[in-house]
């Protein structure tokens, strides 16, 4: 079924990728990236268009729309000259895949409020025509935030009712964690333990329907917010300061933010 769409033309971002990636006439740094070395540009894109969303800053999103728009060329330029695929290749296959994922808008499928549960089942099927070890666990990329890795493992899991019942179980098992990594000797012992830790935090986070990427994102806002709250107020004495008047310095900080 065709679908409406407001004119947008990507071919002229196609071209300038084309002429960068010439190998005589292109940009020499352009030249000699391959998928590994772009990777990282992609993925610092894609949380930069996300602190732009957080930042509700729709000029800034704009912008780093079209930075992570470039990565999809770039990627999708260097496939093409190697033979393996086109960005109009990349363009018709998420096309298809929105209206094979939608069959309640685009086909006969259920009625509208079930569309979600229909969206999971049909990534499932196609999950299962790609999985070539037939573990519940396949396809969770290894290039994921950690974070949000854990999370898509634990969901993946649970849905072999490999989970606790409520979050009794999730709170239980910090716990226990937390006095595995006060045990832990070594540094290599520190290190699993505090791993395993993070591991069921998310678990917790999970249960709770919290996202702990956006709260420890948030987190880390806050504590930013209220440390250059303390370096303002004690100005250049604030390094030499000893622990108690920076303590004091954070009380302070901390009130002045709830007041705010």
């Amino acid at each position: 079924m065709p679908v409406k769409a407001s004119p947008a033309d990507i071919m002229p971002l196609a071209n300038v990728m084309a002429r960068l990636r010439d190998t005589e006439t292109g940009c020499p740094w352009d030249i000699e990236q391959n998928f590994a070395t772009i990777a990282p540009y992609t993925i610092e894109e894609a949380y930069e268009v996300a602190d732009a969303i957080e930042r509700a800053d729709m000029a800034a999103l704009r912008d780093e729309l079209g930075d992570l728009l470039l990565q999809v060329a770039f990627h999708s330029r260097m496939a093409e000259q190697d033979g393996h695929f086109s960005l109009q290749d990349v363009i018709d296959g998420i096309t298809e895949k929105m209206i094979r994922r939608h069959p309640h808008v685009f086909g006969d499928g259920v009625a509208r409020e079930d569309g979600h549960a229909q969206w999971e089942a049909i990534k499932a099927a196609e999950r299962a025509g790609k999985e070539a070890d037939g573990s519940a666990l396949s396809g969770v990329a290894m290039a994921l935030p950690a974070l949000l890795r854990a999370e898509k493992l634990q969901k993946r899991a649970a849905r072999t009712g490999f989970d606790w019942p409520d979050t009794v179980g999730a709170v239980a098992k910090i716990e226990e964690e937390m006095a595995e990594v006060a045990a832990a000797t070594s540094p290599a012992e520190q290190e699993e333990e505090i791993g395993d830790l993070l591991f069921a935090v998310v678990n917790l986070a999970r249960h709770l329907k919290v996202d702990p990427e956006a709260a420890l994102r948030a987190a880390n806002g806050k504590f930013s917010s209220r440390f250059r709250a303390m370096e303002a107020m004690a100005g250049d004495a604030f390094p030499a300061l000893p622990l108690d008047a920076k303590e004091e310095l954070w009380q302070r900080a901390k009130r002045q933010g709830k007041s705010s």
